[in-house]
């Protein structure tokens, strides 16, 4: 399944390389559809609505609208073509995730800069725009961790300071002002990423925040999956994943590389052709859906 989403103005569109992610996505369902990799246990889909959310030991920060546009946070836009690509995704995410009983999810891409950050934020956002559920999103892209710096915000403790200092996740948790959205940043970047995300204490939090709310999701941004071990770790520990690939710079050959090497890991909900259809649009259009 292909979700295109439109997220920024620099992509120019490349029906050869749009013709070899097709293929790749096509070999990865026939190769996924013989495969006997057992998804995760169902989980009942019934949910009601939270209750009012009062943050009292969270941080809860006002984020100027000013910083949310700039980064392309879609909370910062009333209307337009990119914050419906969102809610497209929201929606096709989200019936995956339910009719599975699933509520963690990772995203990923073969490399780096292909939106896979920004996709993960506006997912998480949209997800908890709705009055049925909260969202965490959780930077665990521990190399590079940048969620946070989206938001406006300079240096700040997180996962990696939890996992390495003990300090209490409480402490770290962030409310940037939008809807039931929580986000837990990554904090310091660490070198040994991929023996932090495995340890005890990081499975231990995943179950924690698998399952203590049954009304939750969470969204971890994971990094790039051809570049470090990371995704290949930690993707036993989420329900499902999704892919984020960018027109005209992702090839058909990384993307299939990339769903092969998570093939029997976890299934794949998606991939989001990210920056979709620029090249039918002028620059003058394309500033004008961001601005609306």
């Amino acid at each position: 399944m292909v979700y295109r989403l439109e997220t920024d103005w620099h992509g120019i569109g490349n029906k050869k390389a749009m013709d070899r992610i097709r293929t790749a996505l096509d070999l990865y369902r026939e190769v996924k559809g013989t495969s006997a990799t057992e998804a995760p246990p169902k989980r009942s889909s019934e949910q009601g609505v939270p209750p009012p959310i009062t943050y009292t030991r969270t941080k809860s920060l006002t984020i100027p609208r000013a910083v949310l546009q700039g980064h392309r946070v879609m909370a910062a836009y009333n209307k337009g073509a990119f914050v419906d690509a969102y809610k497209i995704l929201r929606t096709q995410v989200t019936h995956r995730l339910r009719e599975n009983g699933w509520n963690v999810v990772g995203v990923t891409s073969p490399g780096y800069g292909e939106g896979k950050t920004l996709t993960a934020i506006n997912l998480a956002v949209s997800l908890a725009m709705e009055t049925t559920q909260t969202v965490l999103l959780v930077d665990s892209d521990l190399q590079d961790p940048t969620v946070h710096k989206v938001f406006g915000v300079q240096d700040c403790l997180g996962l990696a300071d939890y996992l390495l200092d003990d300090l209490p996740v409480e402490d770290l948790l962030v409310h940037p002002g939008i809807g039931r959205f929580v986000l837990l940043p990554g904090g310091r970047a660490i070198s040994n990423s991929t023996e932090i995300l495995t340890s005890p204490k990081m499975v231990a939090l995943v179950e924690e925040l698998k399952h203590r709310y049954p009304s939750r999701f969470v969204v971890f941004d994971l990094p790039p999956l051809l570049h470090t071990a990371d995704v290949l770790a930690f993707s036993p520990y989420t329900d499902a994943l999704l892919m984020v690939v960018e027109e005209g710079k992702t090839t058909g050959e990384e993307l299939q590389r990339a769903l092969g090497l998570v093939r029997d890991s976890r299934p794949v909900l998606g991939t989001v052709l990210n920056k979709a259809g620029r090249a039918s649009l002028s620059l003058a259009d394309m500033k004008a859906m961001l601005s609306s």
